[in-house]
Order: structure tokens, then C-alpha cells, then sequence
């Protein structure tokens, strides 16, 4: 079996706009308006400042073509966490000392400690 793995992705919206000398989010609404992607300024705004969880594939489009840009230079992926898709756990219960047929847990009585005065 394959190892699991968490993908993460670094937005780099801001930082491809700063090397274009796009320093404010408003100056994005018009080359945007341009390419007929109409974003209200908060919504550009989140656009640009928060790493979106989702983002309507022309609009991704824009952005390259604006930003002359590849979407592998926006969007770029990344592993945040590896692990083993399984355990290095016992496959067999002979392995950690339990028998066929005999119960793991066992009914027990406590008993009141006698007091011998």
C-alpha cells in the first residue's frame, strides 16, 4: 500500500502582483473587469490577501493572463504531512501473546480487603 500524504498549496497571488508592481488589491478590479471577471473590491480583496479554498476557473485564468504567469506559479502544491498507510502493528494475535479461543479480557471480583483490626 501507497503512503498517505496531506497536500497543502502555497497562494502566491500577492507576491506575483508586488513583482508586477500591482502593490493595491483595487488595481486588480479593473484588469479583471477586463477580461470579464467582475469581483466586487471585498471580494478581490479576500482574493488577494486570504488563500481561497476554492476560486471558478476563469477567474484562476485571468489571473495568470494578468499576471503573465502559469498556474503552477499561483498555485503551488505541496506535501504538509507523509505517513505509512499502515501501522508496523502484530498481523497475527499470537504475536502479542493472545491464544485462539481464550478471551483477551477477564471478568474479576474485587473483593473488600479484610481488616484485622
Amino acid at each position: 500500500m501507497s503512503e498517505q500524504r496531506r497536500i497543502g498549496y502555497r497562494w502566491n497571488l500577492r507576491q506575483l502582483m508586488a513583482q508586477r508592481n500591482l502593490w493595491k488589491t483595487t488595481e486588480l478590479i479593473p484588469l479583471l473587469k477586463a477580461r470579464g471577471i467582475n469581483l466586487s473590491n471585498a471580494q478581490v480583496h479576500r482574493l488577494v490577501t486570504v488563500t481561497p479554498e476554492r476560486i471558478p476557473a476563469r477567474t484562476f485564468a485571468a489571473l495568470c493572463d494578468i499576471l503573465e504567469c502559469t498556474p503552477s506559479d499561483l498555485f503551488e502544491p505541496y506535501v504538509e504531512m507523509r505517513a505509512a498507510a499502515t501501522a508496523n502493528a502484530p498481523r497475527r494475535p499470537e504475536d502479542i501473546g493472545v491464544k485462539p479461543g481464550q478471551p483477551i479480557a477477564r471478568r474479576i471480583r474485587v473483593l473488600p480487603a479484610d481488616h484485622d483490626g
